[in-house]
């Protein structure tokens, strides 16, 4: 089958299949809902900060508040569009119409790859103004310096969320499994690294924790992290990067 058919095909299967329809809507949904209650709370709590807080006040930052929940969607897609195929067992069929297992999995996460850009793009546009909106008098401007960089980085992040969540999905293979590993990950295991002392600087090196920091743009006073926005970005790609060899690697040598 022509590696066209193959995306075709790929694309038939997302579209068909309402979870993942939902999953992405509650990505929206939920992350710029968030992100607007937290902005609005925000904007009310200003007068009562301390000097340091008003110096480290990131408008552009807290309207990304709901990211954290939202990309728990994003994970959920992205561990269905890939584990759909073995809990119904439409794996052999679809491996049977492309023997090249290669050309099958990286069209299946080209496909979805694309589409949770785009979502992500969406979501992250729409946090942004949405959350400047209800912050009032204490808003940034997208015109404003590394605002522009940290809202497209918002989009890039969710996507790569899905790339990390498809790429351990086909390690795996069983959704619960994925989602038990990658849940616990994301909003626990990755929480407590990240604020406990003597974790701190392993759980920065963390895909959520080092791809988040391209939606910052006023830097923490006593931040001493050593990578900037784009480095983070990059240590979160590396990890999407080996997820995916690792579900490619599998899939070669597993049987359907």
């Amino acid at each position: 089958m022509a590696t066209t058919q193959v995306v075709r095909s790929e694309w038939t299967k997302i579209r068909s299949v309402a979870s993942t329809v939902w999953t992405l809507s509650l990505v929206v949904v939920v992350t710029v809902a968030l992100g607007m209650l937290i902005s609005a709370l925000s904007k009310n709590e200003f007068d009562s900060m301390g000097a340091q807080q008003r110096a480290e006040f990131d408008p552009t930052f807290i309207s990304f508040a709901g990211m954290s929940l939202g990309q728990l969607a994003m994970i959920v897609f992205g561990v269905l569009v890939v584990s759909n195929e073995y809990s119904t067992g439409m794996i052999r069929t679809s491996l049977a119409a492309v023997p090249q297992r290669g050309s099958f999995l990286f069209s299946k996460i080209a496909v979805a790859s694309g589409l949770a850009l785009l979502v992500g793009l969406v979501t992250s546009f729409a946090a942004f103004f949405l959350g400047q909106a209800m912050l009032g008098e204490h808003r940034a401007e997208i015109g404003d310096p590394g605002v522009l960089r940290a809202v497209v980085g918002g989009g890039l992040y969710m996507a790569l969320i899905a790339m990390f969540s498809m790429g351990v999905a086909a390690m795996l293979r069983s959704p619960m499994l994925s989602l038990g590993i990658l849940m616990p990950f994301f909003f626990l295991i990755s929480s407590i690294l990240g604020n406990v002392d003597a974790t701190k600087k392993v759980g920065r090196f963390l895909p959520d924790q080092a791809g988040s920091k391209i939606m910052q743009v006023v830097t923490p006073i006593d931040d001493d992290t050593p990578y900037g926005p784009w480095g983070g970005l990059g240590i979160m790609g590396l990890w999407v990067l080996a997820a995916l060899i690792g579900g490619y690697v599998l899939l070669k040598k597993r049987d359907a």
